[in-house]
């Protein structure tokens, strides 16, 4: 398959029907899908390849919901500038992006990296987020082993299908339950010109542990979802993570690491609606 199919061949899997699009989000321009009607749904992916990361739940949680998936700037078919690539930047470019797009009200669902900026969103603009999700989230203090670390940094700074197995190992139950192209489409992404910018500019800040006083701002109604066998962000930071920010309970998911919805999408699937629709 052409490289230029990849993504399109995943946005093919959500079998629904997927609206692409970009806008200026401040003064950048930013890719996003979206399908289904409803209360708007927006979900952040985590440190590479882009909205299509989330190709397992667009279709479900559509059937319920308006979900909006964008490309983070930085990744996937957005701007890739130079700039700090921390928190607040992720922060201040997704306001920009919601109000482009006229919505003033959401659930946020953030996974790893997506997790980290979902949080710095709900303690920069409260106002703006009903219900938030966090899906082995960055920034709640996580240590991540030596070799895990190591491949992430030979995937972000030498992208290869070889790399991309390494490191895979550390981010799936299974590395089989992800779709080939989504692993295609990441290496293919790094090697575009300004691909390693995030990664090289923001040198880890994006995802760099928040102070527990921040923490207990959040008053969102909040799930956070961890698989049980994440190998990059162990489940004890989820279990913390309950325990200081107000209204938040965790659910584990068995057979399923850093990526629960590519490990087990049905479970994961449910537990996001049932939560948003209680």
């Amino acid at each position: 398959m052409p490289k230029k199919n990849f993504r399109q061949a995943l946005i093919d899997k959500t079998n629904v029907s997927v609206k692409q699009a970009t806008v200026m989000a401040g003064s950048v321009n930013t890719a996003y899908l979206s399908a289904g009607m409803g209360f708007p749904v927006i979900c952040l992916h985590g440190g590479g390849a882009g909205a299509v990361t989330w190709y397992p739940s667009i279709g479900p949680l559509s059937q319920s919901f308006h979900v909006v998936v964008p490309d983070i700037v930085g990744y996937g078919e957005s701007d890739k500038p130079d700039a700090t690539y921390d928190k607040t930047y992720f922060s201040t470019w997704l306001k920009h992006f919601l109000k482009r797009l006229g919505i003033s009200k959401a659930h946020i669902m953030g996974l790893s990296q997506g997790g980290a900026i979902a949080l710095q969103f709900a303690i920069d603009y409260p106002e703006t987020i009903d219900k938030l999700i966090l899906v082995d989230s960055g920034a709640l203090g996580a240590k991540s082993p030596l070799l895990s670390i190591l491949g992430m940094v030979w995937l972000n700074t030498l992208p290869s299908s070889t790399a991309n197995r390494f490191y895979s190992r550390y981010i799936l139950f299974n590395p089989e339950n992800r779709d080939v192209n989504h692993a295609r489409y990441s290496v293919e992404v790094l090697k575009r010109k300004g691909g390693k910018k995030a990664f090289a500019q923001g040198r880890g800040s994006a995802v760099s542990a928040l102070p527990e006083a921040d923490l207990c701002k959040i008053q969102s109604k909040t799930l956070v979802i961890w698989g049980e066998n994440d190998r990059l962000f162990p489940i004890k930071y989820g279990e913390k993570a309950v325990e200081i920010i107000p209204n938040a309970k965790l659910l584990s998911i068995k057979n399923a690491g850093h990526l629960p919805l590519m490990d087990q999408p049905t479970v994961f699937n449910q537990a996001v609606v049932d939560f948003l629709q209680s």
